[in-house]
């Protein structure tokens, strides 16, 4: 019962809220059927599906909230949830931002749903492995990866007259291809929501080459240069800046969208203005639940337009304390480019740094966004508009804000990996003046 009909569901979550006795109730389910299968050193380790589903109910007397789930469905079993968490909440000290909970809405269902991802079977995701593994063994190179599918839903309901009900899919996969001796390291990772986008044979070419070419890395001296991040090293640094969108943050002057003497950078300039950022939940290829996890519907919102700071994310309590209207957080973020792909964007680069990917990235300042990280997998040197040869990885210092004001040009979005709590569209992008600090000896 991991996948529930929306009428399945609703009977559920309306025995829930008759059963309880709180000032309110607001009780979801959630399930999801998920398969993966697993490889490395050119062999299939592991594979499965996980099955499960979730009811949580929270219900509130006056300011003072519990929360309790469980995962069976009977009469008596939603009985007990429910006595507990009202339990719970009697034991509660008052929440100073306690926010009731939403009254009815009206949501637009949104594209989420792909019928061939949810019909997955074992023997495709063993195809899946197969597409990867035999090219590699056949060039001596060695892979290892990942493929992760799931279908699920969500459903849920409150006192107050709301409920939504949506089903969703997704697929994610990840492969690294190594040369035998391991001086050479390639890398893909694809993300989607209809599995039949994806093709493993095509993803797995992309990390072979990387890999044979990056073999026999040459140092080269740490400093600012022009790069090329293809857009998942982009989407690192950027998907950790859209965290500090939040107004709360910014209005308490803890981001870098805080204003000196108070208040926030809405209105003004702070990007390059070629940079434009919104969200949508309906977007093509990229669409997500059509309301956030408080019940608000989720809309097109723009967040920079032509590098103008144009929006902050609002909770309700802050939206209230602030005299705002509460808008729904988003659930995707899409950065606008150009036509060109990266390729094209290493043709016409006279001398720079191709970057595959950016990893274990960490916060170094907050109030400027400044952020350290390693680039690996795949580290090339452009001259001429050629990769010439590979470079021994960097590890950075650099700002996703001072990085979107040093842009020379964006390419076109891809979808990638969800990063910073947000599904992302990001464009490859030439940009100038990118700092490394020093070598790095992984590959």
């Amino acid at each position: 019962m991991a996948i529930m009909t929306e009428a399945e569901a609703k009977t559920i979550l309306d025995k829930v809220l008759a059963r309880s006795t709180a000032d309110e109730c607001t009780a979801q389910l959630t399930g999801s059927i998920e398969g993966n299968i697993r490889f490395a050193l050119n062999n299939v380790s592991t594979s499965g599906v996980v099955s499960n589903t979730d009811l949580a109910v929270q219900v509130a007397f006056g300011r003072r909230v519990g929360t309790a789930t469980i995962n069976e469905f009977s009469d008596d079993a939603l009985g007990r949830v429910v006595q507990r968490a009202e339990a719970l909440a009697k034991l509660a000290p008052e929440s100073p931002e306690f926010v009731p909970a939403v009254g009815k809405q009206t949501y637009r269902a949104t594209n989420t749903f792909s019928p061939a991802t949810a019909a997955i079977t074992p023997e495709q995701r063993a195809e899946i492995a197969r597409a990867s593994i035999e090219p590699c063994r056949a060039q001596k190179l060695v892979a290892a990866g990942f493929l992760e599918d799931g279908q699920s839903f969500v459903a849920f309901a409150n006192s107050n007259g709301n409920f939504g009900y949506q089903r969703a899919t997704l697929a994610d996969y990840t492969c690294t291809v190594r040369t035998e001796d391991g001086r050479g390291s390639g890398w893909v990772g694809t993300n989607v929501q209809d599995i039949a986008r994806f093709n493993a044979a095509r993803d797995v070419d992309i990390a072979m080459r990387k890999a044979s070419a990056s073999a026999d890395a040459q140092a080269l001296e740490p400093g600012k240069y022009t790069v090329i991040l293809e857009p998942v090293a982009a989407a690192g640094l950027i998907g950790f800046m859209a965290r500090y969108f939040d107004a709360r943050q910014a209005d308490e002057g803890r981001s870098f969208l805080s204003k000196a003497g108070g208040g926030n950078k809405v209105g003004e300039q702070v990007f390059d203005n070629r940079v434009n950022l919104f969200s949508d939940p309906a977007y093509p290829e990229l669409a997500t639940m059509p309301w956030d996890g408080e019940g608000l519907p989720r809309a097109r919102q723009s967040w920079v337009e032509n590098g103008r700071v144009t929006n902050l994310m609002y909770s309700r309590f802050w939206a209230q304390k602030q005299g705002k209207q509460a808008a729904g957080m988003p659930g995707n973020l899409i950065m606008s480019g150009g036509t060109k792909s990266t390729s094209d964007l290493v043709r016409e680069t006279q001398r720079g740094i191709l970057v595959t990917r950016t990893w274990y990235i960490r916060m170094v300042d907050p109030q400027t966004v400044l952020l350290t990280g390693l680039t690996r997998d795949g580290t090339f040197y452009i001259e001429n508009g050629q990769i010439k040869y590979p470079l021994k990885n960097f590890r950075f210092n650099e700002s996703p804000v001072i990085m979107l004001n040093n842009i020379d040009e964006l390419g076109r979005p891809v979808r990638v990996n969800t990063e910073g709590g947000f599904a992302l569209m990001i464009p490859p992008m030439r940009l100038r003046d990118f700092t490394f600090t020093s070598l790095s000896d992984a590959v």
